[in-house]
């Protein structure tokens, strides 16, 4: 749906480029507007497209049509930049219960990356004794950037302003990497062990597993 021509699309590390030949593809906000940051959707009929799920026609309009008319969603937070090219944030049904807020990973990391010296993000939940779940983030910052104290104070206080106090990070762990599959995407799952501190789970699936064990490192360093 949105793919490089292999020799006609120029690449971009981290980024899926552009919409392929005949795909309409965009970002909207809640309102259906047109955003830089905020909903992917498809906004026409495409070639080999889905027209239902076999025998739940009403499951089908309900998950993929139902947020705005005769535009199709994915399910999947997205942002455009500079060039036009679509960033995917991730899964936008990834829902954190934080002291009762509901509170989506892609609202908290869409605010991280909205931050001029942050190149990436990934959040995650981490259990808490008393709200239940707290948020976790983990940072890519962009070259010529170091991280600190002082930038750790102002991501979550940035997050807090975007979003809302509830939305504030409690851990922000900075990483030159984030763990990905070989096809780009954010393994989350695994972010989640680091946060809580348990066994990883299976990284056959990692383009690079050595990321996991320098994320752990600095995850432990953090804690000490």
């Amino acid at each position: 749906m949105i793919t490089p021509l292999p020799g006609i699309t120029e690449t971009k590390p981290g980024t899926a480029t552009r919409a392929f030949p005949g795909i309409d593809a965009e970002i909207l906000n809640e309102a259906g507007e047109t955003t830089s940051a905020g909903y992917l959707a498809i906004s026409s009929p495409w070639p080999s497209m889905l027209r239902t799920v076999w025998g739940d026609d009403q499951r089908f309009r309900e998950t993929y049509w139902s947020k705005w008319d005769n535009t199709y969603f994915p399910g999947d937070g997205a942002k455009l930049d500079d060039d036009g090219y679509f960033w995917i944030l991730g899964r936008v049904d990834d829902v954190l219960n934080v002291a009762g807020h509901r509170i989506g990973t892609m609202e908290v990391e869409s605010a991280l990356v909205d931050h001029p010296t942050v190149a990436e993000s990934a959040v995650v939940g981490k259990a808490h004794e008393i709200k239940g779940e707290s948020i976790a983030a983990f940072v890519t910052l962009k070259e010529g950037h170091g991280s600190s104290e002082t930038l750790e104070t102002e991501l979550r206080n940035h997050v807090a302003k975007k979003i809302g106090a509830i939305a504030k990070p409690e851990l922000v762990i900075f990483s030159a990497d984030l763990p990905k599959t070989r096809s780009g995407k954010i393994m989350r799952r695994l972010l989640k062990d680091i946060a809580e501190g348990r066994t990883v789970g299976d990284t056959t699936t990692l383009a690079d597993p050595a990321v996991v064990n320098k994320l752990q490192d600095m995850y432990q360093g953090e804690e000490d």
